[in-house]
């Protein structure tokens, strides 16, 4: 249900009216509750309108901790809308949310589909400025844009650690011999008198 639920939000500018609910219930031989159930359950399933780009910023603690809440001034103060508003003109809403998991490049925000992430005020309003002209910066290969110049969760010294080719399977493993009974049953139960 999840994927049609989703296929019917986008089809709907990013949000999910009733009648959409209704027809992936249609579809699926379910009631209409069940499809209300889900849409509701679910964050990722927006029952109002939301703008063009859908801001989701990370209010959690490691986000909080690293400046989510300059970001979010940054953004209502650009924008002139507050926490769960959207523009007059519909280009921007922005919604604050729970841990997306990028916290190694906090603070964040999930720009409808993309994550945008190593956020600073200046970098934040030149991500806005570049959607307001249509063209928002291109994610890397990863999914994601560290608005900081970085790739992916690499620290700025590049990558630290893991440089050894992992191990095979098997690793750490103990050898099947262990496995074999130690004990016969059979001692065991002429020991104990049965």
């Amino acid at each position: 249900m999840i994927p049609l639920l989703d296929l019917a939000q986008r089809q709907h500018g990013g949000w999910l009216p009733v009648a959409a609910m209704q027809k992936v219930a249609k579809i699926l031989d379910v009631n209409q509750i069940e499809a209300f159930e889900v849409a509701t359950f679910y964050t990722m399933f927006n029952r109002t309108k939301v703008g063009k780009y859908f801001i989701q910023l990370c209010g959690t603690t490691p986000c909080m901790i690293c400046g989510s809440e300059e970001i979010k001034r940054t953004i209502e103060d650009y924008l002139e809308i507050e926490e769960g508003e959207t523009t007059p003109d519909g280009l921007f809403s922005l919604r604050e949310v729970e841990c997306m998991g990028t916290c190694a490049n906090a603070p964040m925000i999930q720009l409808n589909d993309d994550y945008y992430e190593c956020l600073t005020p200046k970098t934040t309003i030149e991500l806005l400025e570049a959607c307001k002209k249509g063209n928002p910066p291109p994610v890397g290969k990863w999914g994601s844009l560290p608005m900081n110049g970085q790739v992916s969760c690499e620290g700025p010294l590049g990558k630290t650690s893991l440089f050894d080719a992992a191990p095979g399977p098997g690793f750490r493993m103990r050898p099947d011999t262990d496995l074999v009974p130690k004990v016969k049953p059979e001692d065991v139960k002429k020991a104990m008198g049965y």
